[in-house]
């Protein structure tokens, strides 16, 4: 934990963009999972809560802070790998239900 990060202009823009807009859209997305019961618009807000949790283990993992706590396959976290595939999951079986209810809808 005693890594020495300095950090340029550019990156603590990154760091602070990512994390604001981040929270403005898990924080809708909460809103929105309260008021619906649509489990397309369920699996998108998971999606981006997700996405959210990977914005944040990306940052504390670049920071070096969670750096001796990950699994690693090679020289990549097994969170880094996880967490993108886990949102686009979530994702990709939000549409597949608007698909398959478009179709039985005709």
């Amino acid at each position: 934990m005693g890594n020495n990060v300095i950090m340029d202009a550019g990156q603590i823009i990154s760091i602070y963009s990512r994390l604001i807009l981040g929270a403005f859209a898990a924080f809708f997305a909460i809103v929105l999972w309260s008021k619906t019961r649509d489990i397309a618009w369920m699996l998108i807000v998971i999606g981006t809560i997700v996405a959210y949790i990977e914005i944040i283990c990306s940052i504390l993992e670049m920071l070096g802070i969670t750096a001796g706590s990950n699994m690693f396959i090679g020289s990549v976290s097994i969170m880094a790998i996880l967490l993108p595939a886990l949102r686009m999951i979530f994702i990709i079986a939000a549409f597949l239900v608007m698909i398959i209810r478009r179709y039985r809808h005709q």
